[in-house]
């Protein structure tokens, strides 16, 4: 859906008005086109240490980036600052005022991105304060980026090197356009697991993919993106959406299945049609929900069963089928949508953010599961979302929802796909049981 107000607050003469007015000028996000160079400019690398030397290597070397260790007149296109080894908040001050003297002159659509280490109940007071001091710093400050900059954060699990898969995986989406509509999020990495494609614009060389509900919105982006990197998909939504479902299918070279995925045997079908049609199955992705939104005073069975039975119940059912098939055990990734509502709440969805947060809670539980298999299970949390389903919310209630975020604006489908199709490579192996929010940093939850 067309966002009209930041069209024309960035066109010629309503953009010079809106200025003069002083009105929110969310700038135009810059998204993926395959084939793009990861930077444009200059990447500043801040921070002390082997790990920071480790880090400047990487970008230099392997993925031939243009990398200054200090500060320079330079129009930087990311900014990384490397944190782990900092053990006092008196660390934090050198690299992060010598950023501060950078960020006037980013360039548009500039990363900048964090690496640092958890807080712990172990750690000495100090070290806890100056990990946690990352976290407070890192959100405040992708609050104060403008011009479609964002900032993120890799957080280390202790053990965990900067040159771990998951580490420079997860490094290269957070810089990459890949990641337009993530901001203000901080994404631990918990072992030194997965592995590094040999082609980073076909990581899903080889894999096959199911997704739900892929008819249409996210669920199709999401299996168009996975095809885009290399996956043979499996498209699954309701027969009543048979004619979508397998334009949507033919589009991405993929099969479809329709499929209810509340049916008792739905786990057992996904599975049977991916090894006839395809030899395997490697990924599945629940994008499959339902919304029935109903104060909960007025709320009912027929609003609340169908939508913890489709979005939560279904995902329960569906991986419990594959994880006792012994037909899933080859680094086989989950990744489910859950939802910024399961996280912060919101008016009228307690059922729905019933199920998110029940999402949540699954793929924490389920991660540890697929741990002996090398496999993952994490979830991707959207927040306002372009969609056919939020065209139809009141267009002042739109409004305010597409500027609550730190970028002022919804997001596309496409950015959700993004952030599934990072969840679901080899290179996110080491991250486990994790949320990822793609939602422009809401000003609202966490």
């Amino acid at each position: 859906m067309t966002d009209t107000y930041l069209e024309l607050v960035n066109g010629g003469l309503t953009g010079t008005l809106a200025k003069k007015l002083g009105l929110p000028r969310p700038a135009p996000l810059r998204r993926y086109r395959a084939g793009e160079p990861l930077l444009v400019g200059p990447v500043l690398v801040l921070g002390k240490g082997a790990d920071a030397d480790a880090v400047a290597a990487q970008l230099a070397g392997p993925w031939d980036l243009d990398v200054h260790r200090h500060a320079h007149d330079a129009r930087y296109a990311a900014l990384v600052l490397v944190l782990t080894e900092v053990t006092h908040p008196d660390d934090l001050a050198a690299p992060v005022l010598e950023a501060a003297a950078t960020l006037r002159s980013l360039a548009r659509g500039a990363r900048v991105v964090t690496l640092s280490r958890p807080a712990t109940d172990e750690d000495a007071p100090a070290v806890a304060a100056a990990r946690q001091g990352v976290d407070g710093l890192l959100r405040s400050l992708a609050k104060e980026l403008r011009g479609g900059a964002t900032g993120n954060g890799l957080v280390l699990a202790d053990g965990v090197g900067v040159d771990a898969p998951s580490v420079l995986g997860g490094l290269r989406f957070l810089l990459s356009t890949r990641s337009a509509f993530v901001d203000g999020q901080l994404l631990a990495v918990d072992t030194d697991g997965g592995s590094l494609p040999d082609d980073w614009d076909r990581p899903l060389a080889g894999r096959v993919a199911v997704v739900t509900g892929a008819a249409r919105g996210i669920g199709e982006a999401i299996a168009e993106t996975l095809a885009r990197d290399g996956a043979t998909v499996v498209a699954v939504d309701v027969p009543a959406a048979g004619d979508h479902l397998a334009a949507v299918a033919n589009r991405v070279r993929g099969t479809a299945l329709q499929l209810d995925v509340t049916a008792d045997d739905a786990g057992e079908r996904i599975l049977e049609h991916a090894l006839q049609r395809h030899g395997r199955l490697d990924v599945v992705v629940h994008n499959a929900g339902i919304t029935r939104d109903k104060l909960l005073a007025n709320m009912t069975p027929e609003k609340w069963d169908p939508v913890l039975a489709v979005n939560v119940a279904a995902q329960l059912r569906i991986n419990e089928a594959l994880l006792t098939s012994g037909d899933f055990t080859d680094a086989p990734r989950i990744v489910s949508l859950a939802s910024t509502s399961g996280i912060a709440g919101n008016r009228g969805q307690t059922n729905y953010a019933a199920s998110k947060g029940g999402v949540i809670g699954m793929v924490r539980a389920t991660a540890p599961l697929l741990e002996a298999f090398g496999g993952t299970a994490n979830a991707v949390a959207p927040g306002f979302i372009e969609t056919e389903m939020t065209a139809r919310i009141p267009a002042v209630t739109r409004q305010v929802a597409r500027r609550l975020n730190s970028l002022q604006q919804g997001g596309q489908p496409v950015d959700v796909a993004e952030a599934v199709a990072f969840l679901a490579s080899p290179a996110a192996g080491g991250i486990r049981g994790r949320v990822l929010r793609v939602c422009g940093q809401n000003m609202v939850g966490q």
